[in-house]
């Protein structure tokens, strides 16, 4: 038995719409895991806000845990654990961080990767929408008062929609007939294109036309660069696509095919008949053509001056009581259950401790004696 365990952070998008921004984040790390051929058995999330007393940060908290609160409960898989810190340096840029682990037999895991000229290129799952353009260049980009912009940069999700992609997927790889899969994230097709055709040292050709569309006379970069929710890229063996199909129609979910591998190591995209943009796929993928930018960093004023800290410098207070009033009644330090008693931790029926604190979840591994 092997573990699949990723970590992701969603900061930017929760910063503008925390309902959506956490939700998909939830979203994205359990496709990570699924896509592998890991079922996901156990979520964690880590947050920071800012001051608790801000309505800014009430509005922040509010929307992120009803976005994984929701998003995790009804995908179905328990949130177990996780932590969560206020500090006034995050009163513009809340950072949310979920977690995902996952369980897969050893030795059938899918690799994110794309082979094989004339094998089918599929988009599976959700169709595809205006939703989340430009989302990972806005993942970059500083919070101002003007990323209210941004808006439509931020992806929506659906948990039904991802629990019915979750059986669909793990049921086709025991098909056989998957030689590589990658869920659609950052930069959408284009993204799942260029690295898995990079990995395997091949290229595609894709009809943008074939791509199943949610909204009428969507242009070609937009097809390109949407990051619409629940989708992911499959490369099939050739010949055996009525096997693919016939799983992910018995899931009611969309299966189209798309395009084909090809031997030229490009991309090469069409729509309406007409070459709209060839590529080659290594200069897209990070350790291949795309630019590594070592950014300027120098230490921070501030640390030299807490270097200076002493804990004999600290006086004792006169009121004792006063202070330990002050400390249990701090938000860093108070329970948290108002936020953990959102999230469910018994859904699927498999966490094996409580809802009350403990050091540690103990999550069983279904069909074995393992946890």
């Amino acid at each position: 038995i092997g573990c699949a365990f990723k970590i992701e952070s969603h900061n930017h998008p929760s910063a503008l719409e925390p309902y959506q921004g956490a939700a998909t984040g939830v979203g994205g790390i359990n496709r990570d895991i699924f896509t592998m051929g890991a079922r996901p058995i156990a979520q964690l999330n880590s947050l920071r806000f800012g001051d608790i007393s801000l309505d800014k940060t009430k509005w922040l908290i509010k929307g992120v845990v009803k976005g994984i609160s929701h998003y995790g409960n009804a995908f179905g898989i328990p949130t177990v654990g996780g932590e969560l810190f206020f500090d006034e340096c995050y009163n513009i840029n809340p950072l949310v961080n979920a977690f995902s682990a996952g369980i897969v037999k050893a030795g059938e895991t899918v690799s994110a990767t794309s082979y094989g000229v004339g094998n089918p290129v599929y988009i599976v799952g959700s169709a595809t929408g205006k939703d989340g353009i430009h989302g990972a260049a806005f993942a970059s980009k500083d919070i101002t008062e003007d990323s209210v912009n941004d808006l439509p940069a931020v992806q929506v999700g659906d948990p039904f929609q991802e629990k019915l992609l979750l059986e669909a997927t793990l049921e086709v790889i025991k098909t056989g007939a998957v030689i590589g899969m990658q869920d659609m994230g950052a930069a959408g097709i284009i993204c799942s294109n260029s690295e898995m055709s990079a990995k395997g040292e091949h290229g595609m050709r894709i009809d943008l036309d074939l791509v199943p569309t949610r909204q009428e006379n969507m242009k070609p970069f937009e097809i390109l660069l949407s990051e619409s929710q629940e989708r992911m890229l499959i490369v099939v063996e050739k010949g055996r696509e009525k096997d693919v199909e016939a799983v992910f129609d018995k899931w009611d979910l969309n299966c189209a095919i798309i395009g084909e591998v090809t031997d030229t190591k490009r991309l090469h995209y069409y729509m309406n008949g007409e070459l709209v943009a060839d590529v080659p796929a290594d200069d897209l993928v990070l350790g291949g053509g795309a630019p590594i930018y070592e950014r300027e960093y120098r230490e921070p004023a501030y640390y030299a001056e807490n270097q200076k800290f002493k804990i004999e410098d600290v006086a004792e207070p006169e009121d004792l009581v006063a202070v330990a009033e002050h400390l249990i009644g701090h938000p860093n330090i108070a329970s948290k259950r108002w936020v953990t008693d959102q999230y469910d931790s018994m859904v699927g029926v498999s966490t094996m401790t409580t809802n009350r604190p403990s050091d540690a979840a103990v999550v069983a591994v279904r069909d074995t004696d393992k946890a």
